[in-house]
């Protein structure tokens, strides 16, 4: 599965993890490789980028997940968003209460949001979003485009219809039976 590059480049990252990287539980060198591994194997099958992410419980990984963008014909096919829909599934839940997750570099601003809507307890990542960009994923015009008024924004948002719209929030808040979240 793993080239002899790959390899080498495995052992050479996990001499760096050692002193960078909480190890109460040691095991995290072993999760963080799996992510790593994740991406590479991802680039060796031509899936998409070079990302990968793994989602742990209880010393298990619960959840898998590499960037599958190209070959999915999917934007949103993050290695982040597929781990954390597989540990979802796994656990039963749309909260990810008592995991970690290991992803192998900062997540871009979808990941980063679909994180903070999971609620793991802790998540450990590898490469920067600095890394990220000098290989030409560049996120850095998302996060000014967050911070841009809606009529501001480079893609034209419209808004319409809010009254209407507003009908499903008061369903929502009137409704009994909700699972909050």
């Amino acid at each position: 599965m793993c080239n002899s590059f790959n390899k080498k480049f495995l052992d050479e990252a996990a001499k760096h993890w050692s002193g960078s990287e909480d190890q109460s539980d040691g095991r995290v060198d072993g999760f963080m490789k799996e992510a790593i591994q994740l991406a590479l194997i991802g680039l060796d099958n031509n899936d998409g980028g070079p990302f990968g992410c793994v989602v742990v419980k209880d010393g298990k990984i619960i959840g898998r997940g590499n960037n599958r963008v190209t070959s999915q014909h999917d934007p949103t096919a993050h290695a982040e968003i597929l781990a954390i829909r597989e540990a979802c599934a796994h656990l039963g839940s749309h909260q990810l209460e008592g995991c970690v997750i290991y992803t192998s570099c900062e997540p871009c601003p979808m990941c980063l949001g679909a994180i903070y809507w999971a609620r793991p307890d802790k998540v450990f990542y590898a490469g920067t979003r600095e890394d990220a960009a000098k290989s030409g994923f560049d996120d850095a015009f998302i996060y000014e485009q967050i911070g841009l008024p809606p009529e501001q924004r480079s893609i034209e948002f419209l808004q319409m219809d809010r009254k209407e719209a507003q009908l499903a929030f008061t369903h929502w808040d009137e409704k009994e039976d909700k699972t909050e979240y």
